[in-house]
């Protein structure tokens, strides 16, 4: 954005900008939302499995927790992304980029009951055949409908936090951390380039850090 300060040196009136010596304000690290496992398990618990898309969005739900996925990845998900003989899924994340991510036993379950109960009675809109998602008129699905999904559930539930499918995504990570996993193998599940962004999960349980020092110092 152009300055004051910059309008003047454009317009030749000054030389200088005085405010090029001042310092911007450090802006505070914004941890992400996170939600416990018993707020997790609520929330899922909330779904109304009578409902013909309630089979559909438990598993969803349960397929961003299981493997920490993008709100985009999830719902861009192919079945022939499924290596469930192997234990992985195939996701491409951003920047069209590869990785392949360990499932749970519980979510490749539901994803399968899914499939065989719900999906195979959907007739699947031209370019959606491979797509696992779709929604009742057979296309994919928006990111604003897992957003309010979500939404509902929380206010169903009286959840007092403000949360879309990223908490889901961090809880993941942060879960993980609380169980003493690696952060650098967090790093490769969420997709992250930089370790730098994984970080800001240590700042979420400092109790890692304090093991860390624990197991791993000389003077244990």
């Amino acid at each position: 954005m152009l300055t004051f300060f910059d309008f003047l040196i454009f317009e030749d009136y000054r030389k200088t900008n005085p405010t090029d010596l001042l310092e911007t304000p450090k802006i505070g690290l914004k941890l992400p939302d996170t939600l416990s496992v018993d707020e997790i398990d609520e929330l899922l618990k909330a779904i109304d499995l009578s409902h013909p898309q309630g089979e559909r969005n438990r598993t969803i739900l349960e397929t961003i927790y299981s493997c920490g996925l993008r709100v985009s990845e999830v719902i861009t998900l192919k079945i022939s992304d499924l290596f469930f003989d192997e234990g992985y899924i195939r996701v491409i994340g951003k920047g069209n980029k590869q990785r392949f991510i360990p499932i749970h036993a519980s979510a490749q379950k539901y994803i399968s009951t899914y499939i065989s109960d719900i999906r195979s009675h959907i007739k699947p809109k031209k370019d959606f055949e491979d797509t696992l998602f779709l929604n009742r008129r057979g296309s994919g699905l928006s990111r604003q409908m897992i957003f309010m999904i979500l939404k509902d559930l929380a206010i169903k539930i009286n959840l007092n936090k403000k949360i879309s499918p990223h908490t889901l995504r961090h809880s993941f990570a942060t879960h993980l951390l609380e169980n003493g996993v690696d952060l650098t193998a967090i790093q490769q599940m969420l997709g992250h380039e930089s370790i730098s962004t994984t970080e800001v999960y240590v700042h979420l349980d400092r109790s890692y850090l304090k093991s860390v020092l624990e197991n791993f110092h000389p003077r244990k």
